[in-house]
């Protein structure tokens, strides 16, 4: 998915702060509209002023349910992962590397962009509801100028105590994943029954997040006091922790795990474009527009299959894009 803001905000994520040990941070959604008066509403968690990134994760959209029609031109990528995870719906993805894939429930469409790559991404006309989630992966320096491509992963499910798990991205409780990542990643959904509690072994090494999409959840690192996270929010928490915990309330809950290795790099995030610094989000920007306008081919190309213009990139702010404070 494309970010259609039309003044995006610029992140640049250098390590931080450690968060206290063990603690849970409950990290609120930020309302963004995609597109014009009849816009798709997504609830973004990542990336916000507080934090940017939980390993390679630099971006989490949440959308639905809702009765709308997804309509995304081509539009580029460059040194990233997006990873397309539908609750509801269905989308249909086509890259300029000659992809052509009907993204559903339950199915991982992971594409990698390395030095570049545009893609169109439509609903169909029989589709009403979309409801899912469009996450981001920045890639580590040694992997973002790579060649782009596509694959497709459908997770089997596994139980975690009372929970129903599908594994789509990384490792967890011998479920793997064979969707190719740079960096030590996991990604799971986890469907949860009423009044039940899962602890869930998790690597130490990662930071992870859990993203509520439906359902009453706290969530505790070990045996310690669990924090609750409200729907649509995302509780971070730090590494270290070996053993996460969550409990529903009264209805049965369904979330999303992510989490990785600190990604130890810092990044230049702006519209659709991650580099690691400014200049070369210019150029990026410079590219794509000529590509659009003809006169340049170099790092995009077509997408074959879609007929309609593709979307020019906004305007970069008045500014340099640097750190922030």
């Amino acid at each position: 998915m494309s970010n259609l803001e039309k003044h995006p905000i610029e992140i640049v994520e250098a390590p931080g702060p450690d968060e206290p040990a063990g603690s849970v941070t409950v990290l609120e959604p930020r309302d963004v509209p995609l597109g014009g008066p009849r816009a798709m509403h997504v609830r973004r968690t990542l990336p916000q002023r507080g934090r940017s990134l939980i390993g390679g994760w630099c971006f989490v959209d949440h959308y639905g349910p809702e009765e709308v029609a997804m309509v995304v031109p081509p539009h580029p990528h460059t040194g990233l992962q997006t990873v397309s995870w539908l609750f509801a719906g269905e989308v249909e993805h086509r890259d300029s590397v000659g992809s052509h894939a009907m993204v559903r429930p339950g199915e991982l469409n992971l594409m990698t962009a390395g030095r570049g790559i545009s893609h169109s991404e439509v609903s169909p006309p029989t589709v009403g509801t979309l409801h899912g989630a469009q996450l981001w992966v920045a890639l580590p320096e040694h992997a973002r100028n790579g060649a782009p491509f596509f694959e497709r992963f459908v997770p089997e499910p596994i139980t975690i105590g009372a929970a129903t798990v599908h594994v789509f991205i990384g490792e967890l409780a011998g479920s793997r994943s064979t969707a190719r990542v740079f960096s030590p990643l996991v990604g799971a959904q986890l469907d949860i029954p009423p009044l039940s509690t899962v602890s869930i072994d998790v690597d130490p090494t990662f930071e992870h997040g859990v993203l509520i999409d439906a359902g009453d959840v706290s969530v505790a690192v070990g045996s310690g006091v669990g924090m609750p996270v409200p729907a649509s929010h995302l509780g971070y928490i730090e590494t270290g922790a070996s053993i996460l915990t969550l409990s529903t309330g009264d209805t049965a809950a369904r979330v999303l795990l992510i989490g990785g290795e600190p990604l130890g790099e810092s990044i230049v995030m702006w519209w659709n474009f991650i580099g690691r610094t400014h200049e070369e989000i210019v150029d990026f920007r410079e590219e794509w527009q000529a590509f659009i306008h003809g006169t340049d081919q170099g790092r995009f190309s077509v997408v074959p299959g879609y007929r309609g213009d593709a979307l020019p990139a906004p305007e970069l702010p008045a500014v340099r894009l640097r750190p922030r404070d």
